[in-house]
């Protein structure tokens, strides 16, 4: 099984936000373009998304489905690999001190990832996840430090002033 863990400096809220909003999937996930509702409303348990995966001038049409969710720390995912079958992805968040530790889990379910499971395949996925984190951290405390400026000038709701 992958595991892989993060420090976000960022609250838990403000990690949930960002996972807990289906339209910012793309934001995080490695190698997705845009991501819509299909089904459900996201993060919902049996809630899906759709979103296109790039592989140089091949597209692929997904789809993830929320197995598991419990608000703020747990969110489990089936994410839909066409002939790759289908990968188990549970997110835990646990608050630390003022931060967020998020902890991801994958493990392949069915079809060929199964199959071609090995010290290989584990790495790569150990490497995807590095890169995924890295984008859940930016998007999370980019979030968090417009935020924090916008409690810091009064009468500023994040908005620009001239």
């Amino acid at each position: 099984m992958a595991v892989r863990h993060r420090l976000i400096k960022a609250s838990p809220a403000a990690v949930w936000e960002v996972l807990a909003d289906g339209s910012r999937y793309a934001d995080w996930v490695v190698g997705t373009a845009s991501s819509q509702p299909k089904r459900g409303r996201w993060p919902q348990e049996e809630a899906s998304i759709e979103y296109e995966i790039r592989l140089g001038p091949f597209r692929l049409g997904n789809e993830t489905i929320v197995r598991r969710c419990r608000a703020g720390s747990v969110l489990e995912l089936e994410a839909k690999a066409g002939f790759l079958g289908t990968a188990r992805i549970a997110i835990e968040l646990r608050e630390w001190g003022r931060y967020c530790l998020v902890i991801v889990d994958e493990h392949p379910l069915q079809g060929a990832g199964g199959m071609l499971h090995n010290a290989g395949f584990e790495a790569l996925i150990q490497l995807r996840h590095r890169a995924m984190l890295a984008r859940l951290a930016a998007a999370c405390e980019d979030g968090e430090r417009d935020r924090a400026a916008a409690r810091r000038v009064p009468g500023r709701a994040g908005a620009d002033h001239a």
